[in-house]
């Protein structure tokens, strides 16, 4: 009989923690999607990411992974199919963590996943993330997101420097 009250509380606490982070499941395949987006098409390394970030990820572990990729095929066919209406729906759904500094980071690093999972991000996506930044309030320089706009004002220091001697 014990047994059967452990397990039965072990379900209980089960369906609490996914009831509690069924929004942060939305709003982390929402902003996948917004980025994973950003060029038009989702590639197969980027699909291969969110399922990386489903499996990694301790708040999302408590779902069921195809669970997560629905969600995430759902807002790709959504802002894919209809542009503006799916990417207002999608940054809906992420702006419910604006007031949570941590999880709005959180969800811009899951960003920042998606967006070099070919190796490499394009403009457009690093565009994607700079304004999901702006939406979440988070400090776009805190996550090293001007990488190469800082190099350029260096080396046209350095230039200027060069010249001048």
């Amino acid at each position: 009989m014990a047994g059967f009250l452990q397990s039965l509380v072990e379900d209980y606490q089960a369906q609490m923690e996914r009831h509690r982070n069924r929004p942060f499941l939305k709003a982390a395949m929402a902003a996948c999607a917004l980025v994973a987006c950003a060029r038009g098409e989702v590639t197969f390394s980027q699909r291969i990411r969110v399922d990386q970030i489903l499996d990694t990820l301790e708040r999302l572990k408590v779902f069921d992974p195809h669970e997560g990729v629905d969600l995430f095929n759902d807002y790709v066919s959504d802002i894919l199919g209809s542009p503006r209406d799916g990417q207002r729906q999608a940054l809906s759904t992420v702006k419910l963590f604006t007031e949570d500094p941590e999880t709005a980071a959180l969800l811009v690093r899951i960003c920042l996943a998606v967006a070099e999972a070919a190796g490499e991000k394009s403009l457009s996506q690093e565009i994607q993330v700079v304004m999901l930044c702006s939406v979440l309030g988070v400090d776009p320089t805190h996550l090293n997101l001007y990488p190469r706009r800082e190099a350029g004002v260096q080396a046209a220091d350095s230039d200027t420097g060069d010249g001048a001697s």
